[in-house]
């Protein structure tokens, strides 16, 4: 057992799935009990710890966690003075940027944010709701929900909800209306201050976090390899949306080279047939694991 630990915080709940699988694509090997909160990882300089997103930045703050992964809008909840460490967008994992809104029903009277003077609002996330009606000089009382939040309107158990969306899509479901954004979220990695001093520590956070951005840069890209002509390769190399520069060698067959690129997944479905009418030939894509500028 080494005599220097990082401990480390990983999100219980919505969060877990995405950020265990992501650990794992960036090298660290993750055993997680469903009656433990203490997953087991294969590096021995750190100790995980399962919490609910809602409480890592307040006990991250408070020391006793080293760090943890946790979404800004419970950073903002619990008004927690921690280090911003990196913004982990997991885009292939439901933990892209989302948004906490204030919600209406669809034949509400309540038309502006300036309307809810005097209503009574039902949030998770009442603290950050608090602060951004004060912003906006507007006097509503913001009750804590603990479920079902879309339901209480229009059954006059609230006048409005703050609720987290990403498309909008469960709102218009439940025939509600966006009124205006509270705030906006993404995943954080954050970080304790005083163990963002501490040189061990420090220098163990911007490891993880090296390797995590490296594993969620690419998932969104692939790798391309395919031989080509010399004759057809400037043709061909106009076409290639390389990171850089593409990698190109001689092959041992005379008057043809190899090329290898990174693009973009979501451009492949144009670029190979593309990349096909250039005289590309013996194309293969294949996914990357790590990306690291």
């Amino acid at each position: 057992m080494s005599s220097k630990i990082l401990k480390l915080g990983l999100p219980k709940g919505s969060l877990q799935e995405a950020t265990i699988r992501m650990l794992h694509k960036a090298g660290f090997n993750i055993s997680v009990s469903e009656r433990s909160y203490f997953p087991s990882i294969d590096d021995p300089q750190i100790e995980c710890v399962m919490l609910r997103a809602q409480e890592m930045s307040r006990y991250v703050e408070q020391g006793a966690l080293d760090c943890g992964i946790t979404g800004n809008d419970w950073i903002l909840e619990n008004r927690s003075s921690v280090v911003r460490v990196a913004d982990l967008m997991y885009a292939k994992q439901s933990m892209n940027k989302v948004r906490w809104v204030i919600a209406v029903p669809e034949n509400s009277g309540i038309k502006s944010v300036k309307d809810l003077e005097g209503k009574h609002i039902a949030t998770e996330l009442v603290s950050a709701t608090r602060d951004y009606l004060k912003k906006n000089k507007v006097n509503a009382t913001v009750e804590f929900s603990w479920g079902a939040t879309e339901a209480k309107v229009g059954t006059g158990l609230s006048d409005a909800i703050v609720e987290l969306t990403e498309t909008g899509r469960s709102l218009r479901a439940h025939k509600l209306r966006e009124l205006a954004t509270v705030c906006e979220s993404t995943t954080q990695f954050i970080a304790n201050n005083k163990a963002w001093k501490d040189a061990f520590k420090r220098a163990k956070m911007e490891q993880i976090v090296l390797l995590l951005k490296g594993a969620l840069l690419a998932e969104e890209k692939v790798g391309i390899k395919m031989n080509v002509r010399k004759r057809d390769l400037n043709k061909l190399t106009k076409r290639l949306p390389a990171l850089k520069k593409p990698t190109i060698s001689m092959l041992s067959e005379a008057g043809w080279v190899a090329v290898e690129i990174i693009c973009d997944e979501r451009t492949i479905r144009t670029l190979i047939p593309e990349l096909k009418k250039a005289g590309a030939q013996g194309i293969i894509e294949y996914p990357l694991n790590k990306v690291i500028y």
